[in-house]
């Protein structure tokens, strides 16, 4: 796992983890990014299904619900099948784009 800080965006990219050793990994260091956007990048992998994505969905919750964005990044998904409460995109602009959106909505009192 690697993280990247810039501003108030961490982002994180897998390597070599599980699904399953990510989200770990990711909720043991929660609290060193808990103030920032996260941008989870896991366009390394080649095969993701629906119970990957799902892995993070009680920590996208839980992020979203102190008003910070938590975004997914990959191709390697159909995204007509992924729950509507987690953000994925497929770019890393992308995920910036969605953070600089959900940003303005938070200023705005959304």
């Amino acid at each position: 796992m690697i993280i990247d800080q810039h501003d108030n965006i961490s982002i994180i990219t897998q390597e070599k983890a599980t699904i399953i050793k990510l989200v770990k990994k990711i909720r043991a260091l929660y609290p060193k990014f808990k103030n920032d956007n996260i941008i989870v990048s896991l366009t390394t992998l080649d095969q993701l299904g629906l119970s990957d994505i799902i892995e993070f969905l009680e920590l996208s919750n839980t992020h979203r619900a102190a008003k910070q964005s938590f975004v997914i990044v990959t191709d390697q998904v159909n995204f007509d099948n992924m729950p509507n409460e987690i953000m994925i995109v497929p770019t890393i602009e992308e995920a910036h784009d969605i953070i600089e959106m959900e940003d303005m909505e938070r200023d705005l009192g959304f």
